[in-house]
């Protein structure tokens, strides 16, 4: 399984949000490049990036994000904001590893199609499930589409992953919030990566044993050091499984 350190920016400044509440930012006195350096020091192979300025349609974290691309060995997974597919093969042309997907995935999925038949292996869908249901619009607009559903809308797509976030979490729901996981890592082929769930290194631990899990998103844990993120990359790393002897 592989783990994800998450920046979240806001007016150029990382920030950990509470049920993706804009007014109410945690803030992270650290400079971004300098954080995101770190976490690939410590080993980390990707670094999860989302923009929360750029979902209102501001761009003013993008050369900080350009810069991360530029200067950290680890690879990027970008998301916010992203809403054409001129704006995906930007991304992808400055650098960018991976483009997270959400709202489109909702509104305009024969879009999110086009962008992983032309980017294959690059896109990811964003599925933000809130009391059973897909939230689009950084979790503030609702639907009445159910996640298995989505899923099974881009089964034949070449999609990277799906990223699931159940937003219920941040009510402390997390048995159940694992339980969905675990139901929708066995529903795709494609790769499922959990948001949300990583809170200890127990739970990353935890994680471990669902089946077909391919990844998770760690934020808030690893800028107040509940997580250290070295301990971290060895309870996900793969167990070299034990070969046969021969006489």
């Amino acid at each position: 399984m592989d783990l994800y350190p998450l920046i979240e920016l806001l007016e150029g400044r990382c920030v950990s949000l509470f049920r993706g509440r804009l007014e109410e930012p945690q803030i992270w006195h650290v400079d971004p490049v300098a954080k995101a350096n770190e976490f690939s020091q410590a080993g980390a192979d990707w670094i999860h990036i989302t923009d929360f300025d750029a979902l209102q349609g501001d761009q003013r974290n993008q050369e900080t994000i350009r810069e991360i691309i530029r200067t950290v060995s680890a690879s990027v997974q970008l998301g916010g904001g992203i809403r054409s597919l001129k704006r995906i093969e930007e991304w992808i042309e400055a650098g960018a590893g991976r483009i997270v997907i959400g709202t489109l995935a909702v509104q305009q999925p024969n879009l999110v199609r086009e962008a992983a038949r032309a980017f294959p292996g690059q896109i990811v869908v964003a599925v933000d499930v809130l009391q059973g249901y897909v939230a689009s619009e950084g979790w503030r607009g609702n639907s009445a589409l159910e996640p298995s559903s989505v899923l099974e809308a881009f089964a034949q797509d070449p999609l990277a992953a799906f990223i699931v976030t159940d937003i219920d979490a941040d009510l402390e729901e997390t048995e159940d919030s694992l339980a969905l996981i675990t139901q929708l890592s066995t529903e795709t082929k494609t790769p499922v990566i959990a948001r949300g769930l990583t809170r200890t290194l127990d739970d990353l631990s935890r994680m471990n044993y669902v089946p077909r899990l391919s990844g998770a998103i760690a934020g808030r844990a690893l800028f107040d050091r509940t997580i250290d993120l070295a301990q971290a990359l060895e309870i996900v790393k793969p167990v070299p499984e034990e070969r046969a002897k021969f006489i």
